[in-house]
């Protein structure tokens, strides 16, 4: 059980990356290198068990949805600023 708990996760964050990956073939506003397809790859896998963890070991419903919102909130935020600069802290290379 746990192993396809895992295996899905990280079949879903590969699905993810396709995109990007994809999009670089058809378009040139899509400029990725390695370090930003390993970046983007942490994040998701982080975001990915973290949330795994949080539906295995949080008994209420109404806290699932709580943590697992603020998990996705971060992982929103530290996006943004890592593609834009959203906030200019140094993380963004500004």
């Amino acid at each position: 059980m746990k192993t396809k708990r895992i295996l899905f996760i990280v079949l879903i964050v590969g699905a993810l990356l396709l995109i990007p990956l994809i999009a670089m073939q058809f378009s040139d506003e899509v400029v990725w290198d390695l370090f930003d397809f390993l970046v983007v790859g942490i994040l998701l896998l982080g975001t990915g068990f973290l949330i795994d963890l949080v539906l295995r070991k949080v008994s209420t419903t109404k806290n699932r949805f709580i943590i697992c919102g603020v998990i996705f909130a971060v992982l929103f935020i530290i996006w943004a600023e890592l593609a834009v600069g959203l906030f200019g802290s140094p993380f963004a290379g500004s």
